[in-house]
């Protein structure tokens, strides 16, 4: 179904130039005849195409039927939304859908100088976007003069009410005329909103766009299943494995995300990061750098869970899982938009599987469980896209010098040869994916000690590493070592013997096949450190872990 022609040609035009064919659910649901004129109360899925909607649901408001709106003075639209990057966003959205109409946006939002924001009020605007709390403060200093508004937006309404922003909202309602239209907008409808809509709204018309509730059908969800303390390793992969041009990964902390940051531009990925202690503008830049595909991969804090539009975001990785269902919706909204398709991938150690069960439960979510793309399965898919890279650079027409040299290096050089050494130069830049332990589900009985078990005994057993005190062994830096490389817990090593040049430690029996078979695979991070079995009986004899000085 197109686009009703009831619209102004302008903004016909203008969404023809950016690629809309036809409206998504909800621009369709808001431009119905009955709608006209009407307070809405819409919820709708994040992505789904709601600051379109809304820009086109205000136009008879805005432009009374012409192809130009009238000269900029005090503003006829306001939207509000509850974060700066959302409010940004719009402004952008909206600037592009009224250019041709000669429209003039302006911002107000918190972190801006609110001195330049008023500068840009005074000169006039069509629709100015904000913040709650920024808006209520130039409304009550005389900088924003409501009297003229003829429509106001609240974008994510439930989301601002969760920030506590009520008191501010109700302000910016009240100082407006009450001829206005408000426009509703939430993802969900509780009552608290509900209260809100019956307050300041009249005979608002309610729209539930889409399959409100369920499952959004361009998002796949999947719970990537690793071995404890493998979980950066897993994103590694993850990133790896995708064929999306850009990946977004949420944290929940600020460390985590530094940390992981961290990690990632060291293993050789283009990666940029985004939490509260940036600033605005280290935020926007960061932004920037990844639609201007110079970065790849955002690591980010809930912070960039709404208000983020990646146009070519098609993979949202969890590395740590986040409290509430609702922000897992709004963090897996950031991609699947405007009816381009996205993956949300959970990372889960076996310690949070049920966690994780209750969280996707509690949002209405159906997942595929698996285990994170293993290191083999990567290099295959890295063998079928170099080769395609391959093909398509040897069918592009080469310049005479370069088909001259080709010539000179086959006649002492095979094409086989050649052929590889291409690949191995594309291959290059490439990051080296990660081998992966098996997640193993956490089977102990809660009675079990690790000081109980005995080598030998009910099928515990012994290994050695071959690193000892002489090579600056300690008990805080083994334990974690042999949960990474065996893809076990904590619980299943038993006592742990530092000797001078080697260690010998105690596997629990139900993690000893496990173990064994995960320790044989290469570890590319600590190649030189080698784990294995120890003969029966030898991990029983008693050692003497005095100094060689003290020895008889």
């Amino acid at each position: 179904m197109p686009f009703p022609d009831a619209l102004p040609a302008v903004l016909l035009r203008a969404l023809r130039e950016r690629g809309y064919a036809e409206p998504t659910s909800v621009q369709a649901a808001v431009l119905e005849p009955e709608t006209q004129g009407r307070d809405l109360l819409v919820s709708a899925q994040t992505g789904s195409g709601k600051t379109v909607a809304f820009g086109l649901a205000m136009a008879p408001e805005l432009m009374g039927g012409t192809d130009r709106l009238p000269q900029a003075a005090a503003p006829l639209a306001l939207a509000v939304a509850p974060t700066r990057e959302l409010a940004l966003q719009v402004k952008t959205e909206l600037e592009w859908l009224y250019a041709a109409a000669g429209g003039r946006v302006v911002s107000c939002v918190g972190g801006m100088d609110p001195v330049t924001e008023r500068r840009a009020l005074a000169q006039g605007a069509h629709i100015v976007v904000g913040t709650p709390g920024r808006l209520r403060d130039h409304i009550e200093r005389g900088n924003l003069m409501p009297g003229a508004l003829r429509v106001v937006v609240l974008d994510e309404a439930d989301e601002m009410l969760d920030l506590g922003f009520r008191e501010e909202l109700e302000a910016i309602l009240d100082a407006a005329p009450a001829t206005r239209r408000t426009l509703m907008f939430s993802a969900t409808v509780p009552r608290e909103i509900a209260r809100l809509a019956e307050s300041y709204q009249r005979d608002a018309l309610r729209i539930a766009a889409g399959n409100e509730g369920g499952q959004h059908g361009d998002i796949e969800y999947r719970v990537a299943m690793v071995a404890p303390h493998e979980i950066e390793r897993a994103v590694v992969n993850l990133l790896r494995a995708s064929d999306s041009p850009s990946a977004l990964v949420f944290c929940s902390t600020r460390a985590a995300v530094a940390r992981l940051h961290g990690n990632l531009a060291e293993r050789g990925f283009s990666a940029v990061s985004i939490s509260g202690e940036l600033t605005q503008a280290e935020r926007s830049r960061a932004l920037q750098v990844l639609r201007d595909g110079k970065a790849r991969v955002c690591v980010a804090t809930d912070v960039a869970a709404r208000g983020i539009d990646l146009p070519d975001l098609g993979l949202v990785i969890h590395a740590e899982l986040p409290k509430e269902p609702e922000t897992l919706l709004h963090r897996s909204g950031r991609t699947g938009r405007a009816g381009k398709k996205g993956v949300s991938v959970l990372v889960v150690p076996p310690s949070r599987r049920r966690f994780a069960e209750r969280l996707l439960a509690a949002a209405k979510l159906r997942a595929e469980w698996g285990e994170a793309p293993s290191a083999d399965f990567i290099r295959g898919k890295d063998a079928e896209r170099l080769t395609a890279q391959a093909k398509a650079l040897a069918a592009e027409e080469p310049a005479p010098e370069d088909l001259e040299a080709g010539q000179a290096l086959l006649a002492d050089t095979t094409p086989e040869a050649v052929a590889a050494a291409l690949l191995r130069v594309l291959r290059a830049p490439l990051p080296a994916p990660e081998e992966l332990m098996a997640a193993v589900e956490d089977r102990r009985a809660p009675t079990r000690a690790p000081r109980e078990m005995h080598a030998g005994g009910a099928g515990g057993a012994w290994f050695r590493m071959n690193v000892g005190r002489d090579g600056q062994a300690d008990p805080r830096w083994v334990l974690p070592l042999l949960c990474r490389r065996g893809g076990v817990a904590r619980e299943d090593i038993g006592r742990i013997r530092i000797l001078g040049r080697e260690t010998h430690f105690e596997v629990a029996a139900q993690a000893v096949s496990h173990f064994a078979a995960a320790v044989r695979k290469p570890d590319q991070t600590e190649p030189h450190i080698r784990i294995e079995p120890l003969p029966p009986g030898e991990g029983n004899e008693r050692v003497d872990t005095r100094p060689r000085r003290y020895r008889q």
